[in-house]
């Protein structure tokens, strides 16, 4: 009889060869289902782990330092950008129109502005944010740091110079203190522009301004002066005209410099061009024998200038001459557009730089009686001019 235990152990033998031999093996439920051991990936070894956190820590040292670095020489650059400058004494510094930054900055450092170009540059480039560096003219002052010239020089706040034409210049006297200003450039323009077109005033402008640029300002100016006084006129002028207004505001112009004088000048000229009779202006002379290049200073108008057919002599000819004889200022322009309201159709120079006007002949006459004596005595102001508005009236009532 075979024992029980011997056939289990036979069983279980057979099962183990059976296994042995990649028959599957029947499992409980239990086991079915309890997960599997996964095998745990290969371990690197230590010398690879190693590499790996050497170059790591390479990198991290090297970004460590850069960035120190960055801070570094960002602190440096500021610091010397605020620092006071080389500069041991006030100077100049000119920017010509179009320099960029890079020759603005090379520019400063060869005149000992600043110490560093590269770092005026750069950190200019960071501040000005796309806005540039204005050209001119500009004062730097002594040991002004980098940022305080770049501050000015983005500000734009330039030299300003002058130039003062005085009321009563032809435009042929304009030109040639325009011609003469050093700090203006190019050229004149070569056809002149009309006789009284251009406006007496102080013009101010930077080094490297054109003086053709001067004059247009000159011509718009008078414009805008003459077209603003002929709209608040006296409606009973007898001038029908702008350009009539200004040529007449020219003689004003030239007969008297005191201000307070001048709508009574006005007003004689409007009186006599109301009554018909010549203006009789001694400017008018001068004008018609030298024109635009002015009378010469050693000379004198004779008796027989007076008779001389010009133009422009109004004791020769009626109403107004053809053309203005000088560039009148607004005073004289708003004078003749508004002129005191006076009987007056005579004046001649009193000798104390003003005139003594007088409504009839007979008074002019005693008037220039008074001014000849003056004349005699010597006791005339350095302003005392001879203007005789009347004179010839005065000849032929002799």
């Amino acid at each position: 009889m075979t024992d029980p235990s011997q056939m289990n152990d036979g069983q279980f033998g057979r099962a183990g060869n059976e296994a042995s031999q990649g028959r599957i093996i029947p499992k409980s439920p239990r086991d079915v289902l309890r997960p599997e051991k996964v095998p745990s990936p290969p371990r690197r070894s230590r010398e690879a782990r190693s590499q790996l956190v050497i170059f790591l820590n390479f990198v991290m040292s090297m970004l460590t330092l850069l960035t120190v670095a960055s801070v570094a020489i960002v602190y440096y650059a500021f610091h010397e950008y605020q620092a006071p400058g080389p500069l041991e004494a006030d100077t100049t510094f000119l920017v010509r129109e179009g320099a960029g930054l890079n020759e603005i900055a090379a520019s400063l450092e060869r005149k000992n502005i600043i110490s560093q170009a590269r770092v005026f540059n750069g950190v200019s480039k960071f501040l000005l944010d796309d806005k540039s560096l204005r050209h001119g003219e500009y004062e730097i002052k002594a040991h002004t740091s980098m940022l305080g010239v770049m501050e000015l020089l983005r500000s734009g706040k330039s030299i300003q110079y002058s130039v003062t034409l005085p009321e009563g210049l032809t435009v042929k006297q304009i030109f040639k203190k325009l011609a003469d200003d050093p700090v203006l450039e190019g050229k004149l323009p070569v056809d002149l522009p009309p006789e009284g077109s251009l406006r007496p005033d102080t013009y101010k402008f930077t080094r490297g301004n054109q003086r053709g640029i001067i004059v247009e300002q000159m011509k718009a100016a008078q414009a805008r002066v003459l077209d603003d006084v002929w709209a608040k006129r006296d409606k009973d002028l007898p001038i029908t005209t702008k350009e009539d207004l200004l040529i007449l505001a020219s003689i004003v112009e030239k007969e008297t410099g005191k201000a307070d004088e001048r709508p009574q000048v006005a007003s004689v000229f409007i009186n006599r061009l109301k009554k018909g009779m010549r203006l009789q202006s001694d400017p008018t002379i001068i004008y018609g024998l030298y024109g635009g290049d002015g009378r010469p200073a050693d000379s004198a108008i004779l008796r027989s200038d007076i008779d001389k057919e010009t133009p422009y002599n109004t004791y020769v000819i009626k109403g107004l001459p053809p053309t203005p004889i000088a560039n009148p200022g607004r005073a004289a322009l708003e004078a003749v557009a508004n002129p005191s309201h006076t009987n007056y159709l005579y004046f001649v120079a009193d000798g104390t730089g003003g005139h003594a006007f007088a409504e009839t002949l007979e008074e002019h006459n005693e008037n220039v009686k008074r001014w000849r004596k003056v004349q005699t005595d010597g006791n005339t102001t350095p302003d005392a001019t001879g203007d005789d508005t009347g004179t010839q009236e005065n000849r032929k009532a002799q």
